[in-house]
C-alpha cells in the first residue's frame, strides 16, 4: 500500500515521525536512543484492493503526520479499512471526488466506518478535509493496531489440500453464522439459497411436568416422590411430538422466570411491608383467594328471578362449596326453597307429560308410512311452532311471577322495618311501664322505703369510694406499665422500620451487584474473546525491548529534573540567605549612617545616597523577577503558537472558505438547471 520510507529525526524534536503513528508494525530497523538519532522503516505490501486503481506513492521529504495532505489521509484510512474489513471498505472510494458535497458525504461515511470498527475518539468529515495531526495521528494508530498479522496467519496456516478445503469450509460456515435469521416470505434469493425452509416449523409447545417440589426446601411427599420415580416419563417423552420438546422447554422455562420475577417484585413491594415470613404471606394469600372464591360461588348460587336455570345449578355448586369447606352455610342456601322455585318445579316436571301428551296425539293422527315426506315436515313445522308459542307464554308468564315476586320481596322489607320499629318502641315502653309499676308499690310506706334508699344510696357511695381508692392503687401500676408498653412498641416499629428499610437497601444493593456482576462477566467473556483472538506468535524481545528503553528515557528525565529541583532549591535558599543577609546589612548600616548623620552634614548626604541606592537595587531585583516571568509567559506563548500552527487553524479555515465558495458555485449550477429543467 505505501512505499518504504526512512525517516529521521531529532530526539528532542517536539513533534513524533510519520513512523511513530505506526507502533504495532515490526520494523525492518530499530535502532531507538532518547538522545540521539531515531530511525524506522515501515514496510507495507503493495497488494492492490481496489481492482485497478493505481496506489499513491509517499513522498520523500513526508517525515512525519503532519504534512499528510487530505488525499494521502482518505486513502490510508480506505486501504486500512478494506485490510481490516474487506465488506466494509469495499464500498468506499480511496480517491476524494472532485464535488464538494461528495466529498462531504465521503468524509461522513469514513468517520461512520470508523466508529462501527471501535472508535473512540472525536471524528467526522473535518478529520479528513480539514486535519489535524493529534486527531489523524490517534486515527492512524487505532487502524494500525486492528490491522490483521499476516506472519501470525501464514504460520498458523496448514498445508495441503485437505487444510485447504477445511479452511474454505469454517469461512462459510462463519459467513453464514454471522447473515442473521430472515423469516421465510422476507428472503431474498441469496438468502432461500443459505437457509433453507426445512428444519422450520410452527412453535407448539405443550404443558411439562417436572419432578421437584414446590413447597420451599420442603421434601415432597412419600407417593408424589414414589410417582416421580416409577412412573413419571422423562421431559422429551412427554409432548405428543419430538418436535415440541424445544418449545415446551423455552415455555417452562420463560414460565418459572416469570413467575419468580413476579414473586420477587410482589415480595419487595407489598410483601415486606406485612412483616411476615414467605410462607406466611403465601398462606394469607391464599386464605384469602378461598374466601373470595367461596363469596363468589354464593353469590352464584341464589336464583336469580329471570333465570330458568337457577335451581338446576344448585346441586353443582353446593358440591363445589363443599369441596371449599363452605358447605354447612353453602347446604342451608341451596336446599332453601320459594315460591317461585316450587312454581317452576311444577311448571317444568309437568311439561314432560305434556309434550309426551301431544307425541302421542301426534302419533295417533299421524297415518302410517303411505303418508309424504312432505306432510311430515309440515307436520313437524306445525309441532315447532306450537312449542316455541308455548315457550313465549311460558316465558311471559314468568316474567309475570318474577314482577310480582320483586313486589312482594319489597313489600315484605317493609314490613319487616315496621315490625322492627313497633317492637323497639314496645320495649321502650315496656320498661317505663316496669319502673312505674315498681314506683306505685313502694308509695304505700314512703318513708320506710326512703331510709331503705338512703342508706343504700350511703353504702353505695362508700363502696364506690372504696372501689374508686382500690381502683387508683391498680390503675397507676396498670398505667406505667401501658407506657411502657407503648414505648416498648414504639421502640420496636421503628426498629423493625429501620430493618425494612435496611432489608430494601440490602436487596436494591443485591440487585445492584447482580447487574454489575453479570455487566463484568459481559466484559470478561469480551477480554477472553479479544484475547484469543490476539496473535500469539509476536515477539516480545522488541517489545521488551522497547519498554526498558522507554522506562530508561523516563528514569533519565525524573533524574534530571531532581537535579534541576535540587539545584533550584538550592539557589532559591542562597537567595533567601543573600536577600537576608543584605536586609540586615542595611538596618544596621541605616542606624550607623542615621546617628551620624545628626551632628554631620556630610554624612547626612551619604545617609541620603544610601537609602537611593539600596531603593535603586530593589527597584532591580524587581525588574528581574518580572523580566523572568515574562521569559516564561513567552515561552508558554511560544508553545501555545506552535500547538495552534500544528492544527493548522488559518490553513484549514482557507480552505474551509474556499470549499464554501465551491458549494455556493455548485448550488447555484445546480439551480440554473433546475430552472432550465
Amino acid at each position: 500500500m505505501f512505499k518504504k520510507v526512512a525517516c529521521t529525526v531529532p530526539g528532542n524534536h517536539r513533534h513524533l515521525p510519520y513512523s511513530a503513528a505506526f507502533p504495532t508494525l515490526r520494523p525492518a530497523v530499530l535502532t531507538e536512543n532518547s538522545e540521539q538519532t531515531q530511525e524506522r522503516r515501515w514496510t507495507g505490501g503493495g497488494e492492490e484492493v481496489d481492482g485497478g486503481c493505481k496506489e499513491r506513492e509517499v513522498a520523500e521529504d513526508v517525515d512525519s503526520v503532519k504534512q499528510f495532505s487530505s488525499e494521502l489521509i482518505v486513502e490510508a484510512v480506505v486501504r486500512c479499512l478494506r485490510v481490516i474489513d474487506p465488506p466494509l471498505g469495499n464500498g468506499l472510494s480511496p480517491t476524494l471526488p472532485p464535488g464538494m458535497s461528495a466529498r462531504f458525504r465521503l468524509g461522513m461515511s469514513l468517520a461512520q466506518a470508523c466508529q462501527d470498527l471501535g472508535y473512540k475518539g472525536e471524528i467526522g468529515y473535518q478529520t479528513f478535509l480539514y486535519s489535524s495531526e493529534p486527531e489523524i495521528r490517534s486515527l492512524l494508530m487505532f487502524l494500525v493496531e486492528k490491522l490483521p498479522r499476516a506472519s501470525a496467519e501464514a504460520s498458523d496456516q496448514p498445508a495441503g489440500k485437505s487444510a485447504l478445503l477445511q479452511k474454505a469450509i469454517s469461512a462459510q460456515v462463519r459467513a453464514q453464522l454471522a447473515l442473521p435469521w430472515v423469516p421465510p416470505t422476507c428472503r431474498l434469493p441469496l438468502l432461500c439459497r443459505t437457509q433453507s425452509t426445512g428444519m422450520s416449523g410452527i412453535f407448539r409447545s405443550q404443558a411439562l411436568s417436572l419432578p421437584y417440589s414446590k413447597g420451599l426446601g420442603k421434601p415432597p411427599v412419600k407417593e408424589v416422590s414414589d410417582y416421580y420415580r416409577d412412573f413419571l416419563l422423562p421431559v422429551t417423552a412427554q409432548p405428543s411430538q419430538y418436535a415440541s420438546v424445544p418449545a415446551s422447554l423455552l415455555e417452562r422455562h420463560a414460565l418459572d422466570l416469570s413467575a419468580a420475577q413476579e414473586w420477587e417484585n410482589e415480595w419487595n413491594s407489598q410483601g415486606l411491608l406485612t412483616r411476615l415470613s414467605p410462607e406466611g404471606y403465601r398462606s394469607r394469600k391464599r386464605a384469602r383467594l378461598q374466601k373470595r372464591i367461596e363469596e363468589q360461588l354464593r353469590a352464584a348460587a341464589q336464583p336469580h328471578p329471570n333465570s330458568p336455570h337457577g335451581p338446576h345449578s344448585g346441586p353443582d355448586l353446593a358440591e363445589m362449596l363443599h369441596s371449599f369447606g363452605g358447605a354447612t352455610t353453602g347446604g342451608t342456601v341451596l336446599a332453601k326453597g320459594t315460591r317461585f322455585t316450587h312454581t317452576e318445579k311444577f311448571t317444568f316436571t309437568q311439561e314432560p307429560e305434556t309434550s309426551a301428551q301431544q307425541m302421542a296425539a301426534a302419533a295417533s293422527v299421524m297415518p302410517s308410512s303411505r303418508q309424504s315426506e312432505e306432510d311430515l315436515l309440515a307436520q313437524q313445522q306445525d309441532e315447532l311452532q306450537a312449542l316455541q308459542d308455548q315457550l313465549k307464554q311460558l316465558s311471559i308468564r314468568m316474567e309475570e311471577v318474577g314482577g310480582d315476586m320483586k313486589q312482594l320481596s319489597v313489600s315484605i322489607a317493609q314490613v319487616s322495618d315496621e315490625l322492627k320499629q313497633r317492637e323497639l318502641s314496645n320495649g321502650e315502653k315496656e320498661d317505663s311501664v316496669r319502673v312505674k309499676k315498681q314506683t306505685i308499690d313502694l308509695l304505700p310506706d314512703a318513708e320506710n322505703n326512703l331510709a331503705k334508699l338512703q342508706t343504700l344510696v350511703e353504702s353505695s357511695a362508700k363502696r364506690v369510694i372504696s372501689l374508686a381508692s382500690q381502683w387508683e392503687k391498680h390503675r397507676a401500676p396498670l398505667i406505667e406499665e401501658c407506657r411502657r408498653l407503648k414505648e416498648l412498641c414504639s421502640n420496636r416499629e421503628l426498629e423493625s422500620s429501620r430493618k425494612l428499610f435496611e432489608i430494601k437497601d440490602l436487596h436494591d444493593k443485591i440487585r445492584q451487584s447482580a447487574d454489575e456482576a453479570k455487566k463484568k462477566e459481559g466484559l470478561y467473556k469480551q477480554l477472553i474473546t479479544e484475547f484469543e483472538n490476539l496473535p500469539k506468535d509476536v515477539s516480545r524481545c522488541a517489545y521488551t525491548q522497547r519498554i526498558l528503553e522507554i522506562v530508561g528515557n523516563i528514569r533519565k528525565q525524573k533524574e534530571e529534573i531532581t537535579k534541576i529541583l535540587s539545584d533550584t532549591k538550592e539557589l532559591q535558599k542562597e537567595i533567601n540567605s543573600l536577600t537576608g543577609k543584605l536586609d540586615r546589612t542595611f538596618a544596621v548600616t541605616d542606624e550607623l549612617v542615621f546617628k551620624d548623620a545628626k551632628k554631620d552634614e556630610s554624612v547626612r548626604k551619604s545617609y541620603k545616597y544610601l537609602a537611593a541606592l539600596h531603593e535603586n537595587c530593589t527597584q532591580l531585583i524587581q525588574t528581574i523577577e518580572d523580566t523572568g516571568t515574562i521569559m516564561r509567559e513567552i515561552r508558554d506563548l511560544e508553545e501555545q503558537i506552535e500547538t495552534e500552527n500544528g492544527k493548522k487553524t488559518v490553513s484549514n479555515l482557507e480552505r474551509i472558505l474556499e470549499d464554501y465558495k465551491a458549494i455556493r458555485q455548485e448550488n447555484s449550477a445546480l439551480a440554473a438547471k433546475v430552472r432550465e429543467a
